[in-house]
């Protein structure tokens, strides 16, 4: 024969009911419930009250060896509050009756379950910042209309002519030949990245002095081209191939939308640093956007290398061109040597540092090699 389970124990309590000030003397004893434990209040003179667990507002639940000293609150709803002194027989009782710790408060008093619960966040940050927030990114470019990135290029380009740059000082014809060259280019585009296959900027040059030897694109197909760019590569004995070499690199920039895609990726990353840590100061949450800023800059310069090497070569334009540039306005000698294993030097050092790390491109010894040999392993 079974024997009967043995009767919860009564614990002493001080029941505010909300219709009097004044608290009145109670016991009450913890059971074993559906959903877990229910409370049943036994008061002088009344029917005991029975309370299901989803009506009481549970205090934390700690082990044996870390229970408060004071005595535990149990928020009862509608039907007022208790007042426990005995904290670690309360706890007890309610681990009899079933009660189980909910995950934050084991992540508080279980130094195991402290280290698996930071490991599990440290993995589903990881996998949210490499591939989430880069796919989220892409697809939620896909809705910003032309028109928006348009006026955005108008807007930026009106701000830089008013603080950095200034007006080219290459002759007409100069910037006309160029210009010629760049039209070409768009005429041999490969075809558009399918998540915006029904993208069409309008691609235009424009030509601004300042900033050194740069080119930039900026969304809606507005490219800009320095002075500095053009005065270097004819410094460096280049023909124009070189420069429509960088042309067709800014040019991808614009097909596959990559200054959109790090303005929603930016918002993305915010956006999930606020819902993991919540209220985020303000130099972790612009810490944490330079650097995965910098991250996806490199992913982009690497898919519009791929772009510009699709382009040259249906343009029958060679690449080598491009990479001769880049070293010479890099003027780092080592990075050439290492460009050029032919001449002695072998793979690039794997050591380029925090320079190459905390650089928004990848590194531009490898960079070049790559492009001078008119493949890239990361290119599809």
């Amino acid at each position: 024969m079974t024997a009967p389970p043995p009767a919860p124990q009564l614990l002493r309590a001080r029941w505010y009911d909300g219709r009097s000030s004044q608290p009145r003397a109670v016991h009450v004893a913890l059971v074993p419930a559906r959903g877990g434990p229910a409370l049943v209040l036994h008061a002088s003179g009344a029917a005991p009250l029975r309370l299901e667990g989803r009506q009481i507002g549970w205090p934390e639940m700690w082990s044996a060896r870390t229970a408060p000293q004071q005595g535990a609150v149990v928020d009862l709803g509608e039907a007022g509050s208790l007042e426990i002194d005995d904290a670690a027989a309360w706890h007890a009782a309610r681990r009899a009756a079933g009660g189980r710790a909910s995950v934050r408060e084991r992540l508080q008093t279980r130094w195991p379950a402290l280290l698996v619960g930071l490991l599990l966040a440290a993995v589903i940050v990881t996998l949210f910042y490499r591939h989430a927030t880069p796919w989220l990114a892409a697809q939620l470019t896909r809705h910003v209309p032309l028109p928006w990135e348009q006026a955005l290029s108008r807007h930026a380009l009106r701000e830089m002519d008013d603080g950095v740059l200034e007006p080219s000082r290459l002759a007409p014809e100069r910037q006309a030949a160029l210009r010629a060259r760049f039209e070409a280019l768009v005429a041999h585009m490969p075809a558009l990245p399918a998540r915006y296959a029904h993208y069409a900027p309008r691609y235009t040059l424009d030509f601004r002095r300042g900033l050194g030897a740069n080119a930039f694109a900026l969304p809606g197909g507005a490219i800009v081209v320095t002075d500095g760019l053009v005065e270097a590569a004819r410094a460096a004995g280049l023909q124009d191939d070189a420069i429509a070499g960088v042309l067709a690199h800014e040019i991808g920039h614009v097909a596959h939308r990559h200054t959109t895609r790090m303005l929603v990726e930016q918002g993305v990353v915010q956006m999930g640093l606020g819902l993991a840590l919540g209220d985020v100061s303000g130099l972790l949450a612009t810490g944490s956007s330079a650097l995965t800023g910098l991250a996806y800059q490199r992913s982009h310069e690497r898919e519009a290398d791929c772009h510009a090497l699709a382009l040259l070569r249906q343009a029958g334009l060679p690449s080598a061109p491009m990479a001769d540039l880049l070293l010479h306005i890099g003027g780092d000698s080592k990075a050439k040597r290492e460009a050029r294993p032919s001449e002695g030097e072998g793979t690039a050092d794997a050591g380029a540092g925090w320079t190459d790390w905390l650089g928004s491109h990848p590194a531009t010894a490898e960079r070049a090699r790559q492009l001078r040999a008119g493949q890239a392993p990361h290119c599809s």
